[in-house]
């Protein structure tokens, strides 16, 4: 039997429920239960593909093509389970998929409604493909007494009733506020959080209250008696200084036996949590430091690179070593046309992925002053492509050299590819077209070049990464770079779009055309990252 945990927020945004049910999956699956995580957004955006980083933060990608909130990313890192499509939902999906029906007369002349056509197709999303599982949890967007959620709270509700109390609880996240001139956490907000819910239909069973210090007994009960659950069911999601502390944490304060002992399944003893302890004492005790150089465009909100920082801190965990990110706004080279004054003492240079002109030349800058330097550099996606752009202008004698993103050129190293395969299926894309789901989503296979560094990273020469791109680097100019020392090391199976590049003399420097962030887990570091990090380490000690 399939058991369906439903995660609410309320009081204030941003509290974090992503990670709570991650956390709370980690815990389960220690416990040996199988589980998967879904996420329903509230917005009208079919999908986040179309959004400004500094809207939504980074647009996670998934095996099969699916451009997905960035909670997602936190599921993969706490489970290793893949996401797919089929785990996130946004308003607009649901919407446009019911209205399209009604255009082809699924509804036989039927009013379309909110209830029940679009709380059934929300449900349809929660349940579908879940047989196998033991455990499925669904994370809700929003906050508790938006307009926009109320779809998905009602659907929630109504799923209580067809699939049983048995078979369905809610985890309500919440904030309790310490006041420092009355000496006390309140209690209140989550008071009337819990009575939002409730007003729509929903008692939670479990409330998971984010604070900074340990909840007193008396505001514990208080809390129980208003907001009508046990008060083992009050649970204290206590600040950490790492979030993969929290599995460790939350079990501390009783929330996996409080979650099992609903269901009536066996809540006694404690799940093996080593892995989770290996990686906090390595983030906590490393041996050393690197700094690392990230020189991005939307640092501003450094969701934006949530999977980056992530893979880079999981790059320290697996050399033991400290990672300290320094963010750069590429624009800042622009101004000066020097960056050796920013990125003086660094041991290592990441440009990371992007769209558009701002902040290229700036980004070129920093390729170029790793290449001169004997820095450790890797490049993604953009970052790859300003890479090439870089060895054209500086070593091929094409000082033109640009990428047809930026405009017309007469070198276009980089331009747009109007078709590539996906399985059996040919895409194809053009430029004007419409921009959300158009790009070259999700992964595919590449294969390395026996004795390149970048197989000597992986250990392998075939591998399977995911990509979003839209650009690709112009193969016609391989002969003219290659003849200045940059390799292209890997490539897609046919032959056709350069997937790697790297300078062999180089002490690290490698470039690629997808994106390894999004496949690094805690415990499972990306060798690229691994590679990276270690190459910078050797750096430092060789100062």
């Amino acid at each position: 039997m399939t058991r369906f945990v439903f995660i609410t927020g309320g009081v204030v945004s941003s509290l974090g429920k992503g990670i709570a049910s991650a956390a709370l999956a980690a815990l389960l699956q220690a416990r040996g239960y199988k589980v998967r995580m879904r996420k329903l957004d509230p917005y009208l955006n079919v999908d986040p593909g179309t959004m400004s980083p500094y809207q939504h933060g980074e647009v996670f990608i998934t095996d099969d093509g699916a451009e997905t909130d960035l909670d997602l990313g936190h599921y993969e890192r706490f489970t290793g389970v893949h996401a797919r499509r089929a785990d996130n939902a946004t308003t607009g999906r649901i919407y446009s998929d019911v209205i399209a029906r009604e255009r082809r007369g699924d509804y036989l002349g039927g009013t379309v409604q909110v209830i029940p056509h679009i709380t059934d197709a929300i449900k349809d999303v929660v349940v579908a493909g879940t047989d196998e599982y033991d455990f499925v949890l669904v994370e809700i967007g929003g906050t508790v007494g938006d307009i926009e959620s109320l779809p998905f709270l009602e659907a929630i509700r109504q799923l209580r009733n067809d699939l049983g109390h048995d078979q369905t609880m809610c985890v309500h996240l919440t904030l309790l506020p310490y006041i420092p001139s009355a000496g006390e956490l309140k209690t209140k907000p989550t008071q009337h959080s819990v009575k939002e819910l409730q007003n729509v239909g929903i008692q939670p069973q479990v409330l998971l209250c984010r604070s900074d210090r340990p909840i007193p007994d008396n505001e514990r009960q208080k809390i129980a008696n208003f907001c009508n659950v046990r008060p083992q069911a009050v649970i204290a999601a206590l600040d950490v200084d790492t979030i993969y502390a929290c599995p460790i944490s939350y079990h501390r304060e009783g929330m996996d036996g409080e979650v099992l002992r609903y269901f009536g399944l066996p809540h006694e003893g404690s799940p093996d949590l080593s892995r989770w302890e290996k990686i906090v004492h390595a983030i906590r005790e490393p041996e050393g430091e690197v700094r690392v150089a990230v020189i991005g465009k939307y640092t501003a909100l450094l969701d934006s690179y949530k999977s980056l920082a992530e893979a880079l801190l999981h790059g320290g965990i697996a050399n033991n070593v400290r990672v300290k990110l320094e963010w750069i706004e590429s624009e800042e080279f622009e101004k000066t046309g020097d960056v050796s004054e920013r990125l003086q003492g660094v041991d290592a240079i990441l440009v990371p992925g992007g769209f558009g002109e701002r902040g290229a030349e700036g980004k070129i800058l920093a390729v170029r002053y790793a290449r001169e330097n004997g820095i450790p550099f890797l490049g993604i996606c953009f970052g790859m492509q300003m890479a090439v752009i870089e060895c054209a202008r500086s070593l091929a004698g094409l000082p033109k050299a640009s990428s047809t993103e930026f405009g017309p050129t007469s070198e276009p190293l980089v331009g747009l590819m109007t078709e590539w395969a996906r399985g059996n299926e040919l895409l194809r894309r053009r430029e004007g077209g419409d921009l959300g789901g158009t790009m070259r989503l999700g992964a595919y296979a590449a294969k390395l070049a026996e004795g390149s560094r970048v197989a000597q990273v992986y250990g392998r020469t075939e591998v399977r990464e995911r990509h979003r791109h839209r650009w690709e680097v112009n193969l016609n100019y391989r002969d003219r770079l290659e003849a200045t020392g940059l390799r292209f090391s890997g490539m897609s199976p046919d032959g056709v779009l350069p997937e790697v590049v790297e300078y062999p003399d180089h002490p690290f420097f490698i470039g690629v055309q997808y994106h390894p962030e999004l496949m690094s887990k805690p415990f499972d570091p990306h060798p690229l990252f691994a590679g990276f990090i270690k190459a910078a380490q050797k750096r430092q000690t060789a100062q």
